[in-house]
């Protein structure tokens, strides 16, 4: 295990501290290639990424997925045709042809964007490694047999012998990276466009109010129904439950990062789109976020047995925060129309 923190070798890359993996990283890449505007919450808002999504046919370690944001890789995707981008995607059969690849890219200066499991990055505290698969860093260099990293969720840049991140971009499991790798080959638009921010902004809302069951707030709602049908005295309540709190608040930035970033977003749509009125929205969504994480906080303690464990108690907070949200959602689409 090598943690100490790595050199920035290229003069012109700048190391950024960031709240959630894939925008940290989409957004270092689009500044790196002369994009100034695309920080963290304008890439989460312009990719239209923010979502939630309860998907009980997806198992981690036996219990369904439940997710606040688009799939992996949405946010990068997103921002292709709003920057008139093309990004170079890449994975492979082997971990030697993974390296090969990396290497060569590395020589002739591209910074390159990976997708690899938290578990096995050995830069990451014992405690704070688990068999996540969609975790996204980049590398910007090589000294020896060590990587130099910039894993957006740290706050300097680390290395990673090359053993460790092959292992981690070729991990198996739900989400299996294969070696993936992305890299721009184009960025043709340097500036945010008004219309992209408010066409981003209508497609989230759509993802929010869709009448699809497992989607949006409906999903949340969905969720809460299931919630309430736990046995409170039944072990497996919770395992439910500390699940729940893991996938919100451990993965990723979970419910009420994303929230928070994506508020973020409106006060810099407020400004591009001349609409002020997004400015109270924003306020609105950050004591959303703010609800989330006492939502988080209530099922923690019945975890931890400091509270009695009571799921129909949980179900009703959820059902509470999707009618917010549905709310919110469908002022946001009013202020923009």
């Amino acid at each position: 295990m090598n943690a100490i923190a790595a050199p920035v070798a290229d003069a012109g890359f700048r190391h950024s501290q960031a709240a959630h993996c894939e925008s940290g990283v989409i957004s270092s890449l689009m500044r790196h290639h002369g994009v100034p505007a695309m920080t963290e919450s304008m890439a989460l808002g312009l990719s239209s990424g923010l979502s939630f999504a309860y998907l009980p046919f997806i198992k981690l370690s036996g219990l369904p997925l439940i997710s606040y944001r688009m799939p992996p890789r949405a946010m990068i995707k997103g921002l292709l045709a709003p920057m008139a981008a093309r990004f170079c995607f890449e994975t492979f059969r082997s971990p030697e042809d993974g390296q090969r690849r990396l290497d060569a890219l590395l020589a002739d200066g591209h910074l390159v964007g990976l997708q690899t499991s938290v578990y096995w990055l050995p830069y990451f505290p014992p405690n704070m490694r688990f068999h996540f698969n969609a975790h996204n860093l980049l590398v910007y260099g090589k000294e020896g047999d060590d990587y130099l990293i910039s894993d957006p969720v740290f706050e300097e840049p680390v290395r990673c012998a090359s053993a460790d991140l092959a292992r981690a971009r070729f991990a198996k499991g739900v989400l299996a990276p294969k070696g993936l790798m992305y890299y721009p080959q184009a960025i043709e638009r340097k500036a945010v466009d008004a219309g992209a921010v408010r066409k981003a902004i209508l497609k989230t809302v759509r993802n929010m109010l869709a009448p699809v069951p497992i989607v949006g707030v409906r999903g949340m709602r969905t969720l809460a129904g299931r919630i309430a049908k736990l046995a409170p005295a039944d072990p497996r309540t919770v395992a439910f439950i500390g699940h729940l709190v893991r996938m919100q608040e451990e993965i990723g930035t979970g419910g009420a990062g994303f929230r928070f970033i994506y508020a973020a977003f409106l006060q810099e749509a407020a400004a591009l789109l001349g609409k002020p009125q997004l400015l109270q929205m924003s306020d609105r969504l950050t004591a959303i976020g703010d609800d989330w994480r006492a939502f988080a906080l209530k099922a923690a303690r019945m975890v931890k047995g400091r509270e009695a464990v009571d799921p129909a108690k949980l179900a009703a907070l959820l059902r509470e925060q999707a009618q917010r949200e549905q709310s919110f959602f469908r002022d946001l689409k009013a202020a923009v129309s």
